[in-house]
Parts: C-alpha cells; structure tokens; sequence
C-alpha cells in the first residue's frame, strides 16, 4: 500500500544524502560529465531542483510545467551555476515540496503529471524519490545501483515492470532476482526469463545498465522502451 508520508520521510533522506555528497564536490566537478548522456553533472542537479518545483505544482494542481521547451530551457540556464548556488536551490526547492506535502488533504485525488500523464496524488512523493535517488546515481560521484535501498529497488522495479506490461515490443518477460520476481511486457510470442541481481535488473529496466550482467532464457534479453 502507498504510504505518501512515509515516502515523503524517504525522499527527505535521500535528499540529505544527495546533499551531502554534492557538498563534497568542486565547481570543476559540477561542470564535469554526468552519466546521462549531453548533461554534465550540473545538469543533473539543476533537473532536480526543477523538478521539486513542478511537482509543488502537481501537488497543487497546477500543470506541472509550463511546456516541454521551458523545462528544458530552465534546466540549461541552471546548469552552468557554481555549486555554492546549486545546493542552495537543491536545499530550498526539497523544502518547498516537503512543505506541499505536508499540507495536502486529499491524496487520493487523480494528478497530472507530464504529457497527459496522471497518477493519484499519493504517488507523487515515491516518483519525486525515483527522481532523487536515480539521479544521484547518475551523478557518477560513488553512489551506485548497489547502494540503493532495498524496498527502494524492489518497488522501483516493481513499477517499471507495470509500467513496460503490455508493451507489445516487449516479449512477454518474467523478471527473477532474489528479492522478487515480476512479469512484464506484451502477450505475443514465447515467455523470455531474466534473472540477475536486484541492482542489474533495475539498471536495466532504468536504462542505466545495457543487461550484459543479466540471464536470459528462452530467447534474447528483451530491449525496453527509453523512459
């Protein structure tokens, strides 16, 4: 069952370990590659500052942002700041969505997330710790799949399983680690079996990891969509 408040509690110690690895870092390492291809680490950061600020939106009910070409706009006019500047916004943007969060009454009212996208209000705290804790890694500074919580990696795995169900370029997949096990995509052709590590399986799904560390039987390990 979704647990809003206790998600918003996770996203908050996510966030200060965000925080504190980002503090450790120097400007040069800010300007630095990050490992989403085109975004130095910058861009990385200034993303999830912005994206704080969109979900307050979500959260209170406004779209969540202004057009796809502002977003990316914003991103590319925060990604250059020093890091002095980038932990500032990192720590006021969290602030202002845990104080939307713990306002809200009525969690269980449908929201609209981007591209027509909606989901419950509930599970706006879990996709802003997607969001955190992701990237964090992505950030390339010591924070790994590995290091991820482990209800953190079973119900992110857990829902981009749901999310590429029915996928009809996914074949019909069973997913196996040793902390669950899941199906996922479309309904045509043989059952592929994919087993591997917790951390592996989720990278692949993520489209962190490309799968060469995964099993797969009954046929080639299956190429999911880009998020």
């Amino acid at each position: 069952m979704i647990d809003p408040h206790s998600d918003l509690r996770s996203v908050r110690e996510a966030t200060d370990r965000l925080l504190a690895a980002v503090a450790a870092l120097d400007n040069a390492a800010v300007a630095g590659p990050s490992r989403l291809p085109g975004w130095t680490r910058g861009h990385v950061l200034a993303h999830l500052s912005r994206n704080a600020d969109a979900l307050v939106n979500v959260l209170e009910g406004r779209p969540m942002y202004v057009s796809g070409e502002a977003r990316d706009a914003d991103i590319e006019r925060d990604a250059p700041r020093p890091l002095a500047d980038q932990l500032d916004d990192l720590r006021a943007s969290a602030a202002r969505f845990q104080d939307a969060g713990s306002v809200l009454a009525d969690w269980n009212r449908t929201v609209e997330l981007r591209n027509g996208v909606t989901d419950r209000a509930a599970r706006v705290p879990f996709r802003r710790l997607v969001e955190v804790e992701l990237h964090h890694v992505d950030l390339g500074i010591g924070y790994e799949l590995e290091d991820l919580p482990k209800e953190f990696t079973q119900r992110e795995t857990e829902f981009l399983a749901q999310r590429f169900g029915g996928a009809a370029s996914v074949p019909p997949t069973r997913i196996v680690t040793a902390v669950g096990e899941w199906r996922t995509g479309g309904t045509e052709g043989p059952e592929v079996t994919v087993s591997g590590t917790p951390a592996d399986v989720l990278g692949w799904l993520a489209g962190r990891r490309d799968g060469a560390a995964l099993a797969a039987a009954g046929g080639p390990l299956p190429v999911i969509p880009p998020l």
